[in-house]
């Protein structure tokens, strides 16, 4: 066995995906951002992930997105592992990007599969020339559906896999996540160490019966997430459906509103100073405002109390 196998640690559980905030003005909000860093540590989560599609990484520059990870790895000191998204449409930027999270210690590389390579053959070509640019990293490739990603079937993962070892995880979040986390864990070699789930958490119950290593949902209700993981842990079914079922119609929102509702709630929870946001898409209204404070009123006990949460940055 070598060192590096010998030495490496799995990961698994709650590994929320951080927004970005955005100052009015709409430049991105460091210290913002290290306020959200302190909620998630907060709630105790198991690691943190950034950037992702929930940090609206689409609309940050390589400059930004090198700042702001820099900011969540200072903050962080090593107290959980972060998982680095490091996707991008151009190779050598994907590239660079992995060189910078793995030089300030992240504990993986989250990498998109691209949407332009539509064979298996492709996919290993490209995964073999990022793992090349940094050697030793773990990677976790992100297997997100058109547009964004290749949305690869499960025996094409599987090849993947299999030729690049270097790739012990996979995040999942092409439908139905859950037959398809079956199908790669029964047919993966034995280097993959877990799959995780996304879509916000949306089918966590349906992931975590299938085996899925852990969850990357979005951080306006990190620590109801990290109760129901701490309930699976546990053995307790039942406990693990009532808090998701107790989630679900905020769930339900996120679906729709995607960074509208997570930026509402964690104003609304005092965490963020602003709204505002890059990414198109349908924005709440008084009325899907009004729902979604009933909804957190009905989840209130399940929450941080107000005067332990970290303060918004001025």
């Amino acid at each position: 066995m070598s060192a590096q196998a010998s030495s490496f640690t799995p990961i698994t559980g709650v590994f929320p995906v951080l927004p970005t905030p955005f100052a009015d003005g709409g430049a991105p909000d460091a210290a913002g951002l290290r306020t959200l860093v302190r909620y998630l540590l907060a709630c105790g989560v198991d690691g943190i992930t950034y950037p992702g599609v929930a940090s609206e990484v689409g609309k940050l520059s390589v400059a930004e997105r090198l700042e702001m990870m820099a900011v969540v790895q200072a903050e962080v000191t090593g107290r959980v592992p972060v998982i680095a998204g490091v996707s991008s449409g151009d190779p050598a930027t994907t590239i660079a990007l992995a060189q910078a999270a793995v030089a300030g210690g992240c504990a993986a590389l989250m990498v998109a599969a691209p949407p332009d390579r539509p064979t298996a053959q492709a996919q290993i070509a490209y995964f073999r020339e990022v793992t090349a640019a940094v050697p030793g990293a773990t990677l976790m490739l992100q297997n997100v559906p058109p547009p964004v990603g290749a949305g690869l079937d499960p025996q094409v993962l599987i090849e993947v896999l299999s030729a690049v070892p270097a790739i012990r995880y996979i995040k999942e979040e092409t439908l139905p996540s859950g037959q398809r986390l079956t199908a790669v864990l029964a047919g993966a070699p034995g280097g993959l160490a877990g799959v995780f789930g996304g879509a916000g958490g949306r089918y966590i119950t349906d992931e975590l019966r299938r085996g899925a290593a852990g969850t990357m949902p979005a951080i306006e209700l990190a620590e109801v997430h990290v109760a129901l993981f701490a309930a699976h842990r546990a053995g307790d079914a039942d406990r693990v459906r009532q808090l998701f079922t107790r989630m679900l119609p905020i769930l339900n929102v996120q679906a729709v509103f995607r960074w509208s509702l997570t930026k509402y709630v964690l104003k609304k929870r005092g965490l963020v100073r602003s709204m505002a946001q890059r990414m198109a898409g349908p924005v709440l209204d008084a009325l899907d405002q009004a729902d979604v404070d009933a909804f957190l009123g009905d989840i209130d006990d399940l929450l941080l109390r107000p005067g332990t949460l970290p303060k918004a940055a001025r």
